[in-house]
């Protein structure tokens, strides 16, 4: 049986020296799904971030980029779930992943924020039944160089991994909507050859 998906976020920094940084892979996630469709993000103010619909395995999906900052993003998520009538339990997280290496990418349902501010917030927000996908941006080694990590861009070769990880992501999603989650999690978790 299939997982409904109404909602997907996509969790970054909206200012522009954060864009290509690692700590938007969430943002790279949902431009890549817009992109593939030709759909545009507008500002909604209402929502505090930027909107695009698109269809995946024939159903319409609403994007969200909340532009509150990562720390704060639970308030964006709540006004969407709330604005369009929709569940919790029916949204997709994206968010980056220190404790994943570039080039993997991990689907699950529910769990804590394992250190991710973004996703703290969003359960804070709204409990911790939602469907997630960490995409692995790597660790730098040291606890203290976390934060400089995921706020510098990636060589251009890491860029490449995790790009290529969010590709794997976003052609699961139509598997994990017909499907439901653990066909969807065995093909994305599958080794790369």
């Amino acid at each position: 049986m299939g997982q409904p998906i109404d909602l997907i976020v996509g969790l970054g920094n909206p200012d522009p020296e954060y864009l290509v940084t690692r700590h938007n892979a969430g943002f790279w996630f949902v431009d890549a799904l817009a992109a593939a469709q030709h759909a545009t993000f507008n500002r909604n103010k209402k929502l505090d971030g930027d909107v695009a619909d698109i269809d995946v395995a024939g159903r319409r999906i609403r994007l969200l980029k909340p532009m509150t900052y990562m720390n704060e993003s639970g308030r964006s998520v709540t006004k969407a779930l709330q604005f369009f009538k929709l569940e919790a339990r029916n949204t997709l997280v994206v968010y980056d992943e220190i404790d994943l290496p570039p080039g993997r990418a991990k689907l699950k349902f529910g769990g804590g924020h394992a250190g991710h501010n973004g996703v703290r917030d969003v359960i804070a927000h709204i409990g911790a039944d939602f469907w997630r996908i960490r995409i692995g941006v790597g660790h730098p080694g040291k606890r203290e160089q976390v934060k400089g990590h995921v706020l510098r861009r990636a060589p251009a070769d890491v860029e490449a991994e995790i790009l290529d990880s969010i590709g794997r992501a976003i052609d699961v999603l139509p598997v994990l909507i017909e499907q439901g989650g653990e066909i969807a999690q065995t093909r994305l978790h599958a080794p790369q050859e």
